[in-house]
C-alpha cells in the first residue's frame, strides 16, 4: 500500500485525499497543544513556509494519546495553532495514533506490513515521519528531533 492511497479528514471536517500529495515530500507529525514539544509548531511552520513552494508539505495530526495533552476540539486546536504559532500547514482532525481506534494513516505509518519499510511505535507527541514524492515511507524521527535539524532540511532539499 502507498501513502497516496490513504485519506483523512482535515481540521475543518473536509475530506483530505493523500493522492493530492503525489510529487510532494511530506512530513507527518502528531501534535498536541499542551506538550513540552508544542513550541516545535514554530519550527514546523518555518520549515513549511520555506519549502511549501518547492514540493514540500507538512501534515499535522492532533492527538490526545500522550499525557492527555490535546484535550480541545478541532475548533479550539485550530485557533490555538493559528494564534500562538501562525500555523498555515494543513492540520487534520484529531485522531488516535495507536490502539483500537488508530487512524488508517497511523496504521500505515507504524506497520511494516503496510508501509513496506519499518515497524515503529508512536512514543510521544511530535514524532515525525517522512514520506517521499512517490508515497513511500522514508524514515521516522523521535519527538526530540527538531523540525529545522540538518537531517530533515537535507532530506527536504534532496541532499
Amino acid at each position: 500500500m502507498n501513502f497516496h492511497e490513504l485519506n483523512a479528514v482535515d481540521i475543518h471536517g473536509q475530506p483530505y485525499d493523500m493522492a493530492a500529495l503525489k510529487g510532494h515530500k511530506v512530513l507527518v507529525v502528531n501534535t498536541a497543544s499542551e506538550c513540552g514539544f508544542t513550541p516545535q509548531y514554530k519550527q514546523l511552520e518555518e520549515l513549511y513556509e520555506k519549502y511549501k513552494d518547492k514540493g514540500f508539505v507538512i501534515l499535522g495530526f492532533p492527538s490526545n494519546d500522550f499525557g492527555k495533552q490535546e484535550p480541545g476540539d478541532e475548533k479550539t486546536i485550530a485557533a490555538f495553532c493559528e494564534k500562538n504559532y501562525g500555523v498555515t500547514f494543513p492540520l487534520m482532525s484529531k485522531i488516535e495514533t495507536k490502539g483500537d481506534g488508530q487512524s488508517p494513516v497511523y496504521a500505515w505509518l507504524t506497520e511494516k506490513k503496510l508501509n513496506g519499510v519499518l515497524d515503529s511505535k508512536v512514543k510521544w507527541n511530535f514524532q515525525k515521519y517522512l514520506i517521499d514524492e512517490q508515497g513511500h515511507l522514508v524514515t521516522m524521527y523521535p519527538s526530540a528531533q527538531e523540525p529545522l535539524s540538518d537531517a530533515i532540511i537535507n532530506w527536504v532539499e534532496g541532499k
